[in-house]
């Protein structure tokens, strides 16, 4: 295996695409889906099976929509048992424990830091802008200096690990401080400017937030 599995966050659940399973088996698709299909009553007693339809790569010719499944962790450990108990299969079941348990850990980081954070930003921006007409402007530009602190692009914030939702919750509080005082947004947006660039050249020092875990422990995640 070459690469890390992706948890994907359907409704607040993290699971496993069983085309990402078969992937890292090494085997196609449908002989793992055809698994959760012998044995849907064994699949439902850990919970709802989520099924996806996903529609033939663009420019393809002829095929039809491919449907997979949506495994929570136990789902997709069953379906391990149901399979040949080779060496693949038993290190994508060491894989899978990372995933989820990192999975879990930017669950519960999310709820304990980083929202309370991002929550107490805005409620403050909302009382400074209240009176301005381009409000939904001075809240972005609050998440766009945030994001140039941390060191993400725009979309980036959703299914982060632990570690990077963590510094993204120290900055907005950072930020949140910096306002305390501001006459207006505008002042509080310099302010805040001013705080962030001296935490960013902290930063710095360190050379910032880990590239690699930005870029290789990023969960996917669907509403």
């Amino acid at each position: 295996m070459t690469a890390a599995i992706t948890i994907i966050t359907a409704r607040e659940e993290p699971r496993v695409d069983t085309r990402d399973l078969a992937h890292h088996l090494g085997i196609q698709h449908r002989s793992a889906f055809k698994l959760v299909e012998a044995y849907p009553e064994d699949f439902k007693a850990l919970g709802v099976v989520r099924f996806e339809i996903a529609k033939p790569p663009k420019g393809a010719k002829g095929g039809r929509p491919e449907r997979s499944a949506l495994l929570t962790e136990d789902q997709a450990y069953l379906l391990l048992a149901y399979s040949r108990n080779t060496a693949n299969v038993r290190a994508l079941k060491v894989e899978l424990v990372k995933a989820f348990r990192d999975a879990r850990a930017a669950a519960e980081t999310r709820q304990r830091d980083y929202l309370p954070g991002y929550h107490e930003l805005h409620d403050r921006v909302h009382q400074l802008a209240a009176e301005s007409e381009n409000r939904h402007w001075v809240h972005a530009n609050f998440d766009k200096l945030v994001n140039r602190t941390v060191g993400l692009s725009a979309g980036q914030r959703q299914g982060l690990p632990a570690p990077v939702l963590s510094l993204t919750a120290v900055v907005q509080t950072v930020a949140t401080r910096a306002t305390v005082g501001a006459a207006d947004h505008k002042e509080a947006y310099q302010r805040a400017k001013a705080a962030l660039g001296r935490l960013q050249d902290a930063l710095a020092v360190l050379d910032g937030p880990d590239v690699a875990v930005l870029e290789g422990g990023r969960h996917g995640e669907r509403a």
